[in-house]
C-alpha cells in the first residue's frame, strides 16, 4: 500500500473530491487509514473532543506531537497533516519553523496546517522553503474565536468575503498545497475553490469545495459535547458504548462474591 503524497493531493483538484477526517489516537486512525480516507488531519480539536477544553487555546506543541506519533505510526496509505496549535507560529517565523520541525520529525507528520489568510504568508513561505508542506486554513479560524466574536458563518457580506477571497488567493500564492475553508458561506467557497489552483478542503462550507474534513467524533455520533449542525452522524457509537457499559456493570454487579 502506497502512502499518499503532497503532489498527489495537489494533482486530485478537479479529479477527485477528498475524504478528510481527523484522528487522534493509533487505533481509530488505523481503521480510518483502512477505509480509504485520503488525509488524517491530527486537530487541535483534541481539546474539545479529548480532553473537554471550552475551545482549542489551551492545546499546546507537546500535546500535537504525542497525538501526531500516535496517528502518523498507524498511517499506512493516509497523508497525516498535525494543527500547529495556538501560539506555535503567531509570534515569529523563527518560532514557527522550530515548532513545525518539532510536529515533523518527532510527530511525523507529513505536513502542517495552520490559520490565518494574507498575514500568514512569510511563514507559510519559510516553511514550504525549508522542506515543510503547509496546508491553510481561512474563514471560521477557531484559535481566532476571541476576535470573531464566537462560531458562525463568516463570508455573509461582501466585505468580509473578499476579505476570506484575498486570503485563501495568499496562502495559495505563498506554496501552501491545499487550504480548508471552514463555516463559509456556500457560494463563496465555491468561487474560491474555482478561483484557486489548489484543492479546497471545506467543514460547513457546502459542497462546492475539492474536499471535505469533519471531526470524527461527530460522524461517529459518540461526541459528548455540541455536534454542528451541518454534521449528519453516520452513526450512533455513545448509544452504543453507553449501553454496552451499562451490561457491564450489571455482569459484575450481578457476580457472586
Amino acid at each position: 500500500m502506497n502512502q499518499i503524497t503532497v503532489p498527489q493531493i495537489m494533482a486530485s483538484k478537479g479529479r477527485e473530491r477528498l475524504a478528510v477526517l481527523t484522528a487522534y489516537d493509533f487505533q481509530t486512525a488505523s481503521m480510518l487509514d483502512e477505509a480509504g480516507i485520503d488525509i488524517l488531519l491530527v486537530g487541535d480539536s483534541l481539546g474539545n473532543v479529548l480532553y473537554g477544553l471550552p475551545n482549542t487555546l489551551s492545546v499546546t506543541v507537546d500535546d500535537m506531537v504525542r497525538h501526531s506519533m500516535a496517528v502518523s505510526r498507524a498511517a499506512k496509505r493516509a497523508l497525516v497533516v498535525a494543527d500547529m496549535p495556538f501560539g506555535s507560529f503567531q509570534t515569529s517565523i523563527p518560532v514557527a519553523t522550530e515548532n513545525a520541525i518539532r510536529l515533523i520529525r518527532e510527530g511525523g507528520a507529513h505536513a502542517v496546517k495552520l490559520e490565518g489568510g494574507t498575514h500568514m504568508m512569510e511563514t507559510v513561505c519559510r516553511l514550504v522553503e525549508i522542506g515543510i508542506p503547509v496546508m491553510g486554513h481561512v474563514g471560521l479560524t477557531p484559535q481566532s474565536v476571541n476576535q470573531l466574536g464566537g462560531y458562525k458563518i463568516r463570508g455573509i457580506d461582501s466585505q468580509e468575503a473578499e476579505k476570506i477571497f484575498k486570503d485563501a488567493q495568499s496562502i495559495a500564492q505563498a506554496g501552501a498545497f491545499s487550504v480548508v475553508l471552514e463555516c463559509i458561506d456556500a457560494d463563496v467557497a465555491d468561487q474560491i475553490t474555482r478561483a484557486l489552483n489548489i484543492p479546497t478542503i471545506g467543514i460547513g462550507a457546502g459542497t462546492g469545495c475539492d474536499g471535505e474534513v469533519l471531526v470524527i467524533n461527530d460522524v461517529l455520533g459518540y461526541t459528548v459535547l455540541h455536534t454542528p449542525k451541518f454534521v449528519r452522524p453516520l452513526a450512533n457509537l455513545r448509544a452504543v458504548i453507553t449501553e454496552a457499559a451499562k451490561t457491564y456493570v450489571s455482569n459484575v454487579k450481578g457476580q457472586r462474591k
